[in-house]
């Protein structure tokens, strides 16, 4: 990996500075020299990184203090002055040392109150520690107290020190070089003050003073290189390590540490005179006074966590609104209240209308700040005593506690109806956005629950979604009777297809000029275990809706084309006849689709150009491109397209232009008044023009009578289909229905009023 300058200058020093750490200490005569070599490296470290902007006005500051307190003490030492002021001014740098560590900390975290809690057990057991091992010896072996006290003071500032790095170090996620030199440098002081004030107290001998120096060199060195190196800047942006578990065991253990050992001494160690007690048993005083702060700390911070669980557990995040768990416990709340007060309270349940297009559209960043301008909204348009709540995504909730009367209930939904007339203002410019909105109330002497008033509003709120988006329902419980029946038409369908209960019903299609039957059009039908008969009308919406019509699709193709393939063979009709299948918005939208019409072509044998896959117009408005891509996939395969129901949607040139169209199907509604009505037959007249203009297929579907296939005729349609044809019968029935209507004749002897039997 290559290298910039700024690193090889960082790496230089510390070689450097390991080099002169060795020479200071094989060479004492040159020692002080080279301490002050290592003090310049800190100036020109320190100093470089303030040029470059790296470091904040108050690490600066604190910097500054400890090269000033350091070089200050080192020039001191060069010159003979006093022992006692080198190494007060030794200690100012270490407490410089150790703000410059605060920033550092709050730089990058924030206050913590309990690492300060934690710094301090860990400073009065270090001191604690001290006193017992190096303070005391020191002061029975020297004459200065002064200097005791503070080569003592030395392990619990560096200790403070030391622990505020490790912890700072164990939340990053990246271990940048310029932290990792700078624990390296720290570590290297505390040893050297703890290697020097071990020889004062007589613990080892001279060599002491020189691993001291030595170890002094390598922190001040390694210091240098880590504001030398290009990281430096990292070290008040670091990123955050979510191992919380790994930082408390972490914490903990130290912590635990440092209250444990100086007991520990206590216990062992037995005091030499009074002082000794005195100094122990007021240091065992305050550093219990910490540990019992730091417990405070840790109760009222966990207090704090537990609040902001609690209101993140209760809110949305997005809004700031109650949640789902609040707005049921303020609803039961109002419930519980009504009973004493006979007041009804009332939930409204507004959701938005088409809100997926402007994620669509807009990006999810725009439909977050339509939300909450959504929020802002409703909150400002309800009375004091009422509250708004989102549920989850476009859905929000009303609850008012005290309507005075049901029309004023009925006034706050168009009042909330109301908040949507104006435009909402977004960073990609205004938008219009409609709701709809379900009112339900309590009923006086009924017994419900929040779970149940809240389930009545989402109801309601669907009845007026039914009704054409952009208004408001009142629950009532006969719609409660229709969410049942649905619910347990949705859950049955689940099973119908593996009970067998799912039946195809065909309906022949005739041509108009031979007489033949030359196709079929399958049809399903529901008939459950207990007999009861289910309307498709009722039952393909929900397994739309579902997503069951897909399996359900793909088993009618194979069931379809099947039954056609056993015709041919037993000649119920024509090889070349036709098998008409109608297909769902869902399933054309079902990328795999094109894979399962091609599977049930190989499965069943018939020809591909013998499949009529019968589309509506509503589904190539609603989702073009996905209904083109996969109309053309089909196309490929060599099954053909019919559009059903002609006429009765969006109807248009360029959509029959656009789509890989071969049949028209001319809906029902027009071949009802085509006989009677002038204006249908000129519709049907157009269409005929057109499609044959176009070269498409025509099929009248809804023919009911000789009157309407004459006509239809004359006016060039070629097939129909309808009841005066024949009804849809299973298969079973299809032999005696097509031998029924080639004993008519063909189309000539339909006009003298034969039809077929079976009706």
């Amino acid at each position: 990996m290559k290298l910039d300058r700024s690193s090889v200058v960082s790496i230089t020093v510390c070689i450097v500075g390991v080099f002169m750490s060795i020479v200071a200490f094989t060479r004492p005569t040159v020692t002080d020299s080279i301490y002050q070599v290592s003090i310049v490296f800190l100036i020109v470290g320190t100093t470089t990184a303030g040029i470059r902007g790296m470091l904040n006005r108050r690490l600066i500051i604190t910097l500054g203090g400890v090269v000033v307190s350091f070089g200050a003490s080192a020039v001191a030492a060069s010159l003979g002055v006093d022992r006692l002021l080198v190494e007060s001014l030794d200690f100012v740098g270490a407490l410089f040392l150790a703000a410059t560590m605060l920033e550092l900390v709050n730089r990058n975290y924030g206050s913590d109150e309990g690492v300060l809690g934690d710094a301090l057990v860990v400073g009065f057991g270090s001191w604690l520690t001290s006193w017992v091992l190096l303070v005391e010896p020191m002061l029975r072996r020297l004459n200065s107290t002064g200097s005791s006290i503070l080569s003592g003071l030395y392990l619990p500032v560096g200790s403070v020190i030391l622990f505020l790095v490790m912890w700072a170090l164990f939340r990053n996620t990246r271990r940048y070089p310029s932290m990792q030199l700078i624990c390296t440098a720290l570590i290297f002081n505390l040893a050297g003050d703890v290697s020097n004030a071990m020889y004062l107290a007589g613990h080892i001998d001279s060599v002491g003073v020189r691993l001291s120096n030595s170890a002094y060199i390598i922190g001040y060195t390694f210091s240098a290189a880590a504001f030398l190196h290009p990281s430096v800047g990292n070290l008040t942006s670091t990123q955050r390590n979510n191992d919380t578990q790994t930082r408390f065991v972490g914490r903990l253990v130290i912590t635990a540490m440092s209250l444990l050992t100086p007991f520990l001494l206590l216990a062992i160690v037995p005091p030499t005179n009074r002082v000794d007690k005195l100094v122990r048993a007021v240091s065992a005083l305050i550093l219990g006074g910490a540990t019992a702060l730091r417990v405070v700390l840790a109760v009222r911070s966990n207090h704090r966590t537990q609040q902001i669980l609690v209101r993140n557990a209760q809110t949305d995040a997005l809004t700031g609104l109650p949640n789902r768990t609040l707005i049921l416990d303020q609803i039961n709340d109002c419930i519980q209240t009504s009973w004493k007060t006979h007041v009804l309270p009332t939930v409204y349940f507004v959701d938005l209308d088409r809100f997926k297009n402007i994620n669509d559209s807009l990006g999810h960043a725009a439909g977050d700040e339509l939300l909450t301008l959504v929020a802002n909204r409703l909150v400002n348009a309800v009375p004091g005593q009422s509250t708004v709540g989102r549920l989850s995504g476009d859905e929000y909730v009303v609850i008012d506690p005290a309507p005075e009367s049901p029309g004023r209930a009925m006034e706050m939904a168009d009042r909330l109806l109301a908040v949507f007339a104006e435009p909402f203002g977004l960073s990609h410019g205004d938008v219009f956005v409609s709701a709809s909105v379900g009112v339900a109330s309590c009923v006086s002497g009924t017994k419900t629950t929040a779970e149940d008033l809240l389930r009545h509003a989402d109801t309601a709120m669907y009845r007026a979604k039914d009704a054409g988006r952009n208004c408001m329902a009142v629950f009532d419980e006969s719609m409660h009777e229709r969410v049942a029946q649905r619910l347990a038409i949705e859950t049955a369908l689940y099973r119908a297809l593996d009970r067998r209960e799912l039946r195809l019903f065909h309906q022949p299609i005739l041509d108009l000029e031979s007489g033949d039957v030359v196709g079929f059009e399958a049809l399903m039908r529901w008939q459950q275990g207990d007999g009861t008969i289910v309307s498709p009308a009722e039952f393909i919406p929900i397994a739309e809706d579902t997503g069951t019509i897909v399996p359900i699709g793909a088993w009618a193709v194979l069931e379809a084309l099947s039954q056609l393939k056993s015709w041919i063979g037993d000649g119920v009709c024509s090889p070349t006849a036709t098998m008409s299948v109608n297909v769902s918005p869902r399933q054309l939208a079902d990328p795999n689709f094109p894979n399962v019409v091609s599977e049930a072509l190989v499965r069943s044998g018939v020809s591909p150009h013998q499949l009529w896959l019968e589309v509506t117009e509503s589904m190539m408005i609603s989702e073009p491109e996905i209904a083109l891509a996969s109309l053309r996939k089909l196309r490929m395969l060599g099954v053909r397209i019919a559009l059903d129901d002609f006429g009765t949607g969006f109807s248009s040139l360029s959509l029959i232009q656009k789509f890989p169209l071969q049949r028209l199907k001319i809906d029902r509604a027009f071949v009802q008044g085509v006989a009677d009505n002038s204006n249908d037959r000129s519709l049907v007249r157009t269409i005929v023009a057109m499609g044959r203009s176009l070269g498409l297929d025509l099929v009248a579907e809804g023919v009911e009578s000789i009157h309407q296939l004459q006509v239809l005729h004359d006016l060039g349609c070629t097939k129909a289909q309808g009841f005066l044809i024949s009804h849809p019968v299973p298969g079973d029935a299809m032999r005696s229905t097509v031998a029924a209507l080639e004993r008519l004749g063909g189309f000539p002897n339909l006009r003298t009023g034969n039809s077929p039997i079976n009706r």
